[in-house]
């Protein structure tokens, strides 16, 4: 993943698409905390059943929630933010958002050029 290509930069803009919406951000929060039923979290986000749904559908889309039925009922799913994706884009905005990234340059404008000219005295 990278913000410098094009393929890397759709990929970084999808997430961030997708977690813009701020129910979504609320229910990756919730999923952050453990596995959970979409039950458990209609109840504590307050959220109506087939927008919950909507907003899972797409961050299931998007690779960050995995989803899986019970074993021993199938009509019960299971949600759970997805550990490798998560590690990934804990590194990658760890890296983005590095501040030794920082670097210091000179100003390109009528403000750099008088730094430069007082610089060269």
């Amino acid at each position: 993943m990278s913000a410098n290509d094009e393929k890397g930069l759709a990929e970084v803009t999808t997430i961030f698409k997708a977690l813009s919406d701020p129910n979504r951000l609320r229910i990756f929060a919730e999923l952050m905390a453990g596995d959970t039923c979409n039950c458990e979290l209609k109840e504590k986000l307050g959220l109506a059943p087939n927008l919950l749904s909507h907003h899972l559908k797409v961050l299931e889309g998007v690779g960050l929630v995995a989803s899986r039925r019970d074993v021993v009922d199938g009509r019960w799913i299971y949600y759970a933010a997805d550990r490798d994706a998560v590690a990934q884009w804990h590194d990658w905005l760890a890296t983005f958002f590095d501040p030794s990234r920082i670097q210091s340059r000179s100003l390109c404008g009528p403000e750099g050029q008088l730094i430069t000219a007082v610089e060269v005295r």
